[in-house]
């Protein structure tokens, strides 16, 4: 995604924030939430990475890691970073059973990774890694820092948004503070998704690159939806405005392209994977080997 482009929408979301603040307190209220935008502006670019990993329950995977699979998980990560020319991120688990992942960090150099208990128990260590080449493609295109400071801010409007049925109603009325209170979030949501669906296909060919099998990350994402439509990832549910961040909708598992999905179809990502290993001339044999086993490294 292009720098202006980025910003832009960036400024949307500063700019809707605003304009919430100035329906429930006028131009006092206008102020007082460019402020604050500002302010979360600021505090996200060091800081939303830490904040996103905590409210997902993200538990870091160290080197002396009690689980021998952890470790190496991580330095398979490690291996994979090195292959795209990038510094190793910080690798994280979070425990829940629905399968999926997400990276962060404002850099290269201050990137982690993220994948679920759920991921690792029920996909093939090739498919894992075409998950985290994914994730690292997000890494390398310098997406994280702009789909965490979106998270942060468009939770902040939602959280505004509310504030507007108790706090708005002289201004603009109660049906006027219903309408923010509906309207904003869902434009919000919007901005969010003109960010997130754009990346995910530039990050699937650039993540098949890295692993060098673009069959390994479309098995994996066959399995992810019908893992996130199977179960649920409480993290999230408890903080959806961060659900753009993960490699599939960890809220619903639905793929269709539609205006409110935050994601691709997967069914449109994977056919755009399969067409890049017909260019690449890798075989479909290389991908079905992986599905038949039961778990990463087993």
């Amino acid at each position: 995604m292009g720098t202006a482009k980025t910003f832009m929408l960036l400024a949307a979301l500063t700019a809707l924030f605003m304009a919430v603040g100035y329906l429930i307190g006028g131009v006092m209220g206008m102020t007082i939430a460019f402020v604050v935008a500002a302010a979360m502006n600021i505090f996200s670019w060091w800081n939303a990475d830490k904040i996103v990993l905590r409210m997902q329950g993200a538990k870091e995977v160290t080197p002396d890691h009690a689980s021998p699979m952890m470790r190496t998980f991580a330095n398979d990560v490690a291996r994979l970073a090195e292959r795209a020319g990038l510094p190793a991120p910080r690798v994280y688990v979070i425990e829940t059973p629905q399968p999926n992942a997400f990276a962060t960090g404002r850099n290269p150099d201050n990137a982690a990774v993220a994948a679920t208990t759920g991921l690792l128990g029920s996909l093939s260590r090739e498919e894992v890694a075409g998950v985290m080449a994914h994730e690292l493609a997000h890494v390398q295109n310098r997406d994280t820092l702009t789909m965490t400071v979106t998270a942060t801010i468009a939770g902040a409007i939602g959280m505004l948004a509310n504030f507007a049925l108790f706090f708005g109603r002289e201004r603009a009325g109660l049906i006027g503070s219903l309408a923010i209170m509906i309207f904003a979030p869902m434009a919000a949501a919007l901005v969010q998704m003109a960010i997130s669906r754009s990346r995910e296909y530039e990050a699937d060919k650039r993540g098949a690159e890295i692993c060098g099998n673009p069959l390994w990350l479309a098995s994996a994402l066959q399995k992810i939806e019908r893992g996130a439509r199977a179960s649920i990832n409480v993290n999230a549910e408890r903080n959806p405005a961060m659900a753009h961040m993960y490699i599939a909708n960890p809220l619903s598992g639905r793929g269709a392209d539609n205006l409110f999905s935050t994601h691709p179809a997967t069914a449109n990502r994977i056919e755009a994977l399969r067409r890049m290993a017909a260019e690449m001339g890798v075989s479909s044999e290389t991908a079905d080997a992986p599905r038949q086993q039961a778990g990463p490294w087993g």
